[in-house]
């Protein structure tokens, strides 16, 4: 299984912060925001990694990260994103280097405060289709809000005015590698993005869509109020940086 974290974008909701560099390069209390969804991957496992970086400065992940050895990798790899057409356009330039395996991929705003080795083990098991985590958010009309019955996901509506649940669909997905097709197959959004939302809706039409509730906290850091937030959080409880069982 490898993993993709995706930081590109220009970071606007942070300018002007992100004028001079990429908002994944930031610090989050003490360490660059690229830091925790590296690490959120080493300790599921997965270690064969590649990073979609894009915007200001992409060149910088290279000098902060390397080849990945503060991590335990022995390399990492890049690829780099123009423009911004949206996570799914962002995830389809991994295809040629993900070939025929699975993917975990990580948004590189997202911090968690446990792990997800569960998920990454039940996704294994799983063996095809796709997985997402869920997470109870006071907000949930702010992302993607998940209907659920039972053990199924029925539907996943972006950003609804009343929404469904209070299942917010955290930034980690797992997927086959059909991905790739999926993607390919996608019509832009009224963003004029290659939605994420529409990937997840198609792999539970499919009847392959399984999902978890991640236990802990969770934040992104894409805005000034939540670049505060998770460094508050990490300051006061930690974060995944060190592998710890279930």
């Amino acid at each position: 299984m490898k993993g993709v974290i995706l930081a590109g974008g220009l970071g606007t909701r942070l300018f002007p912060l992100t004028k001079i560099t990429n908002k994944h390069l930031l610090p989050v209390y003490d360490r660059p925001m690229i830091y925790y969804p590296i690490q959120c991957l080493v300790n599921a496992g997965i270690t064969d990694i590649m990073i979609v970086t894009g915007g200001r400065k992409s060149g910088d992940f290279l000098s902060l990260l390397g080849n990945g050895s503060a991590f335990g990798l022995k390399h990492l790899n890049y690829t780099y994103q123009e423009g911004e057409g949206g996570i799914a356009d962002a995830l389809r330039l991994a295809r040629h280097w993900v070939g025929n395996d699975s993917i975990a991929v990580v948004l590189g705003d997202n911090i968690i405060e446990r792990n997800v080795n569960k998920a990454v083990r039940d996704f294994r098991k799983q063996g095809r289709g796709a997985k997402i985590l869920l997470k109870e958010v006071h907000d949930p009309e702010r992302f993607g809000v998940a209907r659920v019955q039972g053990d199924k996901v029925v539907e996943i509506v972006e950003k609804p005015k009343e929404p469904a649940s209070n299942l917010a669909v955290i930034g980690i997905y797992m997927y086959d590698s059909r991905v790739f097709e999926v993607i390919e197959k996608l019509e832009p959004s009224d963003r004029g993005e290659l939605e994420i939302t529409d990937v997840n809706n198609w792999y539970i039409r499919d009847g392959s869509m399984s999902y978890e509730v991640l236990e802990g906290w969770w934040t992104d850091a894409g805005t000034f109020e939540s670049l505060h937030r998770a460094s508050s959080l990490v300051a006061d409880g930690g974060a995944n940086l060190v592998s710890e069982d279930d």
